[in-house]
C-alpha cells in the first residue's frame, strides 16, 4: 500500500471497537443510582459520538441530578472499565485495516471522548495497543466533538498538517468535528437511523451500511487513490 503523506485518525467508541452496549449497561446503572429509571438504547442513541463529560451534563440537566458532575462521571467510568476489560469486541474489518496501516507505516493515533483510562485499557485489552500507541482523549481539550480540538490535538502530536490527515468516525458529532478541523473523514455510522445526518454530506467516503458494508480493503483503496490524487 502506497499512502505518502497521510496520517489516519480513529474515533475509538464504535468505529474500531464495539463498546456501546457496555457504555450503555454503565449508564442505566449509574442512572439508577441516582433515581433515574427507564433509561433506553433509543436514549443512549442520541449520546453517541459526544464526550462522556458532556454526556453527564446533559444528563444533569434533562433529569434534574443533583450530584457533582465528577461524582457522576467517576461512577459511570468505574461501571464502564469493569464492563469494558472483561469483553470489547474489536470490528473485525477496523482490525485489518489498523494492520494493514501499520505494515505501511502510516502514522495513526485514536482521538476518543473517551477518557485516557478508558482509551488505554481497551487498547491494552484488544491487542490494538500494538498497532495504535498514541491516543488522545477529549477530556484533554477544551471542547469535545463536534468541535475540532480533539482532532487538532492528534494532529499536533502526531506532528503534521490538518489537511494531510484522514478521519475514521462512526458518529456525526465526529464528522462535523473531522469537518472543522479541515481533515478528510470516512464515515461508518454506528447508529444506522443517522446514516442520513447532514454531518455525514461532508466526508469523503461514507460506508451508509455501517460496519456490515465496511471493509479494509475498500478503505485502502480509496486511501491509495486520494494519494495518487
Amino acid at each position: 500500500m502506497n499512502i505518502p503523506h497521510t496520517a489516519v485518525v480513529f474515533d475509538l467508541d464504535g468505529t474500531l471497537v464495539d463498546s456501546e452496549p457496555n457504555y450503555y449497561k454503565a449508564s442505566v446503572a449509574t442512572l439508577a443510582r441516582y433515581g433515574v429509571e427507564g433509561f433506553t438504547w433509543a436514549d443512549h442513541e442520541t449520546y453517541v459520538g459526544i464526550s462522556t463529560a458532556e454526556t453527564i451534563d446533559f444528563w444533569k440537566r434533562r433529569y434534574g441530578i443533583d450530584a457533582p458532575a465528577d461524582e457522576i462521571l467517576a461512577d459511570k467510568t468505574a461501571r464502564y472499565l469493569e464492563l469494558a476489560r472483561a469483553d470489547t469486541p474489536v470490528f473485525p474489518q477496523m482490525r485489518l485495516f489498523v494492520e494493514r496501516l501499520h505494515e505501511a507505516g502510516v502514522p495513526m493515533i485514536v482521538a476518543s471522548g473517551s477518557s485516557r483510562d478508558a482509551i488505554d485499557s481497551i487498547l491494552s485489552g484488544t491487542g490494538l495497543a500494538e498497532f495504535l500507541t498514541r491516543y488522545v482523549s477529549a477530556d484533554e481539550v477544551e471542547h469535545g466533538k463536534p468541535a475540532p480540538d480533539v482532532f487538532l490535538e492528534a494532529a499536533r502530536r502526531l506532528g503534521v498538517d490538518p489537511e494531510r490527515c484522514v478521519v475514521l468516525e462512526d458518529a456525526a458529532p465526529g464528522a462535523a468535528a473531522a469537518h472543522s478541523a479541515g481533515m478528510r473523514c470516512i464515515a461508518v455510522p454506528y447508529v444506522a437511523a443517522q446514516a442520513n445526518d447532514p454531518a455525514f454530506t461532508t466526508v469523503d467516503l461514507l460506508f451508509k451500511g455501517g460496519q456490515e458494508e465496511f471493509t479494509a480493503r475498500a478503505a485502502c483503496e480509496w486511501l491509495e487513490r486520494s494519494a495518487l490524487a
